[in-house]
Parts: structure tokens; sequence; C-alpha cells
């Protein structure tokens, strides 16, 4: 491709359920180098009952009430956008809809994002792209992560690329393959507990640092046996509630002792891969996002277990960097360029992820 050029605007909902990220940024391709900027971003909180359907609600519905829920939601990520364009004055040439993950178990084939993008484009009258998993998983792969492609494109300048948001994942290069993978559940643990006492999150780990570590519930957690699985791999929120709940909560221990031990548990899951592939020309930068970057005491932990140099981004990076990526999703969709990397996934081959533009004439 000689000349590219491409507003576009992302969303994103993840398994933490904070909220829904809005990111509109232009892209620009020339020789085959691409580059971005942030045009403007917003978060937008989730009214109680529609984050109670996105949390467990969905998974309980009939099958018609879930199809209708994929299209209020649709319909609802839509509003929001036009809410956005109004405020920014923006005019974006297409809209990249992560959606919302409700099942994630590629192992069976079956994955659902939910978030009609039918319906973002009927409200918005722009052209959406959705569905970015589906094809990947249906090829074999794990559909996830769908951010290393971004991360390989946009932020080549660090040596690992670590998200921390319902789960932490991170990519980085080896021998000339993007790798990149699910690490370890953090804030869907972290936030689910909070909530019981009444809280969002657990700031700047407070809770958690009250707290002493379980050192055998520690060695279970970090026994269990995805942990030592190789290849690509990916988590749900199925494989939390299964494996890691009953596992916190076989040892009745205090909300602090609790939240210090899996604390400890992730930070030593994200050690024990940056040891594994280190940098041979030293320790290597490690770029930290998403709402765990915001976490004191969890970077803190990590950085006393990491050799790296570990950068904290600005903050509009760190709150919107998946939201910037799924609107490059989009940009890579409209150029005909592949958006999930065979090498990431386990696929058979690099594909072009997203089942399908709506664009109204």
């Amino acid at each position: 491709m000689n000349d590219f050029h491409i507003q576009a605007i992302g969303l994103m909902s993840g398994t933490s359920l904070d909220g829904l990220d809005v990111c509109c940024c232009t892209f620009h391709s020339q020789a085959d180098k691409w580059s971005f900027r942030i045009d403007c971003a917003k978060g937008y909180s989730y009214p109680e009952e529609l984050k109670q359907k996105l949390g467990t609600g969905a998974q309980e519905m009939s099958a018609l009430e879930f199809i209708t829920f994929h299209s209020t939601y649709g319909k609802y990520l839509g509003e929001r956008v036009n809410e956005f364009i109004q405020e920014f004055g923006v005019h974006p040439d297409i809209i990249a809809s992560h959606g919302h993950t409700i099942f994630h178990e590629p192992q069976k084939k079956i994955m659902y994002q939910i978030g009609d993008g039918a319906a973002i484009a009927a409200e918005t009258r722009i052209p959406a792209v959705s569905d970015f998993r589906r094809l990947d998983i249906m090829l074999g792969g794990q559909g996830a992560p769908l951010v290393p492609i971004g991360d390989r494109l946009l932020f080549a300048n660090y040596d690992y690329c670590l998200n921390i948001g319902g789960f932490s994942n991170i990519s980085f290069e080896q021998d000339g393959k993007r790798i990149a993978f699910d690490i370890s559940p953090v804030n869907y643990v972290i936030n689910h507990y909070c909530r019981q006492i009444g809280l969002e999150f657990d700031r700047d780990g407070d809770i958690a640092r009250q707290g002493n570590i379980c050192q055998p519930l520690l060695e279970e957690l970090n026994g269990m046996e995805f942990y030592h699985q190789s290849g690509p791999k990916s988590l749900g929120r199925e494989w939390v509630e299964t494996q890691v709940y009953p596992m916190l909560e076989r040892y009745g221990l205090s909300l602090e002792d609790k939240l210090r031990t899996f604390y400890e548990h992730a930070a030593y899951q994200i050690f024990r891969v940056i040891k594994a592939y280190p940098r041979p020309a030293g320790n290597g930068k490690l770029l930290i996002t998403g709402g765990g970057a915001f976490n004191k005491f969890l970077v803190e932990r990590i950085g006393a277990l990491c050799p790296c140099e570990i950068v904290i981004p600005d903050r509009q990076i760190i709150e919107y960097k998946e939201a910037l990526i799924f609107a490059f999703l989009g940009a890579l969709y409209m150029a005909d360029e592949p958006s999930c990397l065979a090498s990431v996934t386990g696929a058979p081959m690099d594909n072009i992820g997203g089942g399908m533009l709506f664009k109204i004439n």
C-alpha cells in the first residue's frame, strides 16, 4: 500500500465492566509504515442494569431475550457514538466495535461479542465493522488477543506491551513473529471482590496493601494448569468462575488477605512470562496500559519482581489504548490488511477480522 489515510472510531467494552471507551483516531500508512494520532476520547459509565446484564445476566437469558439484547445494546453503542460525535465535532469514516464478550470458549468454537454492528450503523449512519473474533475461532484459533497487531505496528518501540484489564495480556516479538497471549485474570477478580463491599475497584491497591500473603493459596493459584500450557492461549470468565473463585474461597481469608495473595499471584505470572522471554539486548522496556496501570500497589509488585524498565504512558494511552487499537482494526479492515495474526491466535493463517461491514448508501 503506497498511501492510506482514514479516521476511525474504536469502541471497547472490557470484562472488568468499567464502561464503554470511545476513541477517535486518524491513521496514516505510507511505505508500509503506520502512524496514528488520537483526536479525542471519552469513557461512558454503564447504568447499573446494563452492567448486570453484561456481567452475568446475558448468559442466563433465553434465546429470544439474548438476541433482543444484542440489538438493544448495539443501539446503545450507536447512541453513545452519536453523543461523542456531537460533543467533539468529528466525522469518522468508519466505526469499529469490539462489542462485549459474553461467551468465549474457543476450544468449543463458541464465542459471542454482543452489540449488533448493524444497529450501530443504523443509529449513526456511519459504516460499522464488528465481530472481529469469529472467523479466527472458526479457523481453529483463539480469536484473541486482537491488540497485538496494533502493538506491532503502532508501539514497536517497546520490548513488551502489557495490558492489565479484566485479564492481563502481553505481546512481544520473538524470532520475527509476534507472540501474544493472556497471562492471568486481574481486575475481573479484584473488582468482583470489591463489589461485595460496595466498591467498584481497589483504588491504588489500598485494600490489598493491608493484607498478608497466604502462601498455600499462592502456590495453588500459581500451580494451575493454564499457566504451564504453551502456545497461543486465552482466558474467559468461565475459567475464572469454575477454577479461580472456588480456590480463593477455600481458605476462609479476609478480603485484605485474599486480595494481597491474588495481587502477588498476578504480578508473579507477569514476571514468569518476562523471565521466559528475555530480551537479548538487556532487560527491555515494558509498556503497561489498561486500568491496572493506575493501581499503584500492583505496579509496585510487578516492578519488584520484573527486571524490566517499566513505562507508564500518558493517561490517554493508558485508558484508551484498546479502543485506539480497535479503531486501528477498522482501518486495517478498510485497507484489506490482516488484523488477526496466526502466530498470536494459533489459527492456520493470518486473517482479516470483522464479520461484516454495515454500510448505508
